[in-house]
């Protein structure tokens, strides 16, 4: 596909016949991020064919991660017509939307409302990286702008709402609310009348406190209610009663929306915008067993920078200027790193796993001491596993390698204070978002993995933020998982790997390399502490280790010759993404020889599928974020296939949820019985710009 995809075949596909065609740009992803800042704030727009409507926000409902539905519905009413922009609610003719387009922090769509007016809609998610006050607040903004289209005034209301949808994922919890107003913003107030700290139901939080806010403007009129009473109301009048159902009820009676109308009087040719926000508030986040021998229960970040959670809602409604500022800043630099790293092909790529990414993350501690907590969305929830974690790492190493500490230092306090029991490097820390680990040892064993994925991201974290200390403080447990990779890296046993769906597999070639690269950087680790003696040791190990495993783990005799997927199993091949880590922690030839990545280089084209190159030789499915850390140490040649494969399949694939990791790049849909989504392993997307310069 070009860089602009024009879907006019795409309106019976999808069996839409009310829409007229879309641009997308720069592609049309499967699923559409519209608010998506965190586990529990992470609303989509389900676009593939699997499932979604084509990529129109008007006409689908959006959808949360784990696809329930996060009631969202707007109408605009033009010259006494109603038209529904957003959402499915019955009771208007759809808008035609006629584009949309993405960056790394934005979703917009451009809508033509009977040939009158134009719809500009825009939802943005912050990602404020080095700025932790503004990241850590769990909070979204939506965007309308309205301006004639045919020349002439026309007479305009806009309305929008949310459901009581986005406060439990169990349809039958009470939900209690109210509509308040303080400086100038007027706004719902809703949560479960139940609090259950600390639980989810179907994936989403069983506490906190959800805001719906607007300008508190005098053309403005609200009202709580059933949804078919409220918008019924707008679609009649153009407006709402200003009035409050005080019948609190389960999510599921009624169900009970929260309606905002605006009145824009006679709009012409300027633009008139109208700015919501959506987002959650909870005072505990977390808890982890770290110090000590209970359960620490860890405060959401936001708590360190402001008084109370109303505080925190109108500081970020407030901070739109300067939120959308630093949103285009991101938005550029991103889009022009990528552009000069491997050009548009990579940008459509990189600017679709920003939002994806940083939504998985859970911002808690202090100011002083901050402690980020990672979902694995989708595949088991688990919180802190490792083997994600380290996908990951290339978004956060690009955007502030402070952050890797902070992930890693639950991970550590679990280790270090004696909660778990054996000599490798634990698995994960539990279930979100309850961090209490495996006291008896029980975790997922993919001891050599964690171990090798451990050691080389502490050396990453410590080689961009030139800190010594921080691995003089871990050095001790750093020392014993070293122990174990001269034990058990150069001969695997039988184990699974990250890619645990596979299966397990003893003398898996390229576990080993992780295993081999992890003691070549516990080597310069010593070094970088003092340990003259381990740095040796450790060097002269993984020299040693890494000449075998050219031995065992190269079919030389092959045309073209390749890394196998396990020792002695000559026709077997797979994606050697762990050869990445030596570039990325700056070893390069000097470690692994120039003609092994020239050997993997030349190979994995001629093994290519139609959207990408197979994870291995046990299945047609691949991962993309593996897919990248190849290509980010391929030749050119080489990079811009697989970059070229993967764009194509964002741009076709017929998966209709966020962004999957995993997919089969024969016919670009799911494997058969496996749908990740939203997962934040598409931080290694960003594998070109991760590496050293």
């Amino acid at each position: 596909m070009g860089l602009r995809s024009v879907l006019l075949a795409g309106v019976a596909f999808f069996g839409s016949s009310a829409h007229a065609a879309s641009s997308f740009s720069p592609a049309r992803p499967p699923a559409i991020p519209l608010a998506v800042k965190g586990p529990y704030l992470n609303s989509w727009l389900n676009v593939g064919s699997d499932g979604g409507n084509g990529g129109y926000l008007a006409g689908e409902w959006p959808k949360f991660w784990s696809q329930q539905i996060t009631g969202w519905a707007g109408f605009v009413r033009v010259d006494g017509t109603a038209y529904n922009w957003l959402g499915a609610p019955p009771g208007a003719d759809l808008v035609d939307q006629t584009e949309f387009s993405y960056t790394s922090t934005r979703s917009t769509f451009v809508m033509n409302v009977g040939d009158k007016i134009e719809m500009n809609v825009t939802f943005l998610s912050p990602v404020t990286p080095s700025d932790l006050r503004r990241q850590s607040l769990v909070f979204s903004y939506l965007e309308v702008g309205v301006h004639s289209l045919d020349g002439a005034s026309h007479d305009v209301q806009l309305y929008a709402d949310v459901s009581a949808e986005w406060a439990s994922g169990d349809p039958n919890a009470v939900v209690t609310w109210d509509h308040l107003v303080a400086d100038g913003v007027s706004y719902h107030q809703f949560q479960r009348q139940d609090q259950e700290s600390l639980s989810e139901s179907n994936q989403q939080p069983n506490w906190g406190t959800w805001f719906w806010s607007t300008k508190d403007d005098p053309n403005l009129s609200w009202q709580s209610g059933a949804d078919t009473d409220v918008r019924g109301a707008f679609i009649s009048n153009g407006y709402l009663p200003n009035s409050k159902d005080s019948n609190y009820r389960a999510v599921n009676d009624d169900w009970p929306v929260f309606g905002f109308a605006n009145d824009l009087g006679s709009v012409g040719t300027a633009s008139v915008s109208t700015l919501f926000t959506i987002g959650m508030t909870q005072d505990g986040a977390i808890s982890l067993l770290g110090e000590g021998s209970d359960l620490t229960i860890y405060p959401a970040l936001w708590n360190s920078y402001f008084d109370n959670d109303v505080d925190a809602m109108l500081f970020f409604y407030n901070d739109y200027n300067e939120a959308t500022s630093l949103a285009t800043a991101l938005d550029n630099q991103v889009a022009t790193d990528s552009l000069a790293a491997a050009g548009q092909n990579y940008l459509t790529l990189t600017s679709l796993s920003v939002r994806q990414t940083f939504g998985a993350l859970q911002f808690t501690g202090t100011d002083s001491d901050p402690l980020v907590f990672l979902k694995e969305i989708s595949s088991n929830s688990d919180i802190q596993t490792v083997d994600v974690i380290f996908p990951a790492i290339p978004l956060i190493l690009y955007t502030n390698p402070s952050l890797l500490n902070y992930l890693l230092k639950p991970l550590f306090l679990n280790q270090e204070n004696g909660h778990y029991p054996n000599t490798n490097a634990i698995h994960d820390l539990g279930t979100f978002p309850v961090a209490r680990g495996y006291p008896d040892g029980s975790d997922e064993p993919q001891p050599l993995e964690e171990c090798g994925n451990m050691i080389i991201m502490v050396l990453a974290y410590a080689q961009r933020a030139n800190d010594d200390a921080y691995l003089t403080q871990h050095y001790p447990i750093l020392k014993q998982w070293a122990g174990y990779l001269i034990d058990e890296a150069l001969i695997p046993a039988d184990q699974i790997s990250t890619d645990d769906f596979a299966g397990s597999l003893a003398n898996q070639t390229n576990l080993a390399l992780k295993g081999i690269i992890g003691l070549r950087a516990m080597a310069e680790i010593s070094d970088r502490t003092g340990n003259t003696d381990d740095a040796q040791m450790y060097l002269d190990t993984a020299t040693s280790y890494i000449s075998q495993w050219q031995g065992f783990g190269i079919n030389s005799a092959a045309d073209p010759p390749h890394a196998t997927l396990s020792y002695g199993d000559a026709d077997s091949h797979g994606l050697l993404y762990n050869l990445y880590s030596n570039s990325l922690l700056g070893f390069d030839a000097d470690f692994v020889p120039q003609s092994v990545y020239d050997m993997q280089s030349d190979f994995y084209p001629t093994v290519a599928l139609e959207y990408g190159v197979p994870l291995d030789t046990r299945h047609t499915y691949t991962k993309s974020d593996w897919e990248m850390w190849c290509a980010a140490i391929s030749s050119v040649e080489t990079r811009d296939t697989f970059i070229r494969l993967i764009a194509g399949w964002i741009d076709s694939t017929p998966t209709n949820k966020a962004l999957t990791d995993l997919y089969d790049a024969g016919n670009g849909d799911y494997p058969a019985g496996l749908q990740f989504t939203a997962r934040p392993v598409a931080g290694g997307h960003f594998s070109l710009l991760a590496l050293p310069k």
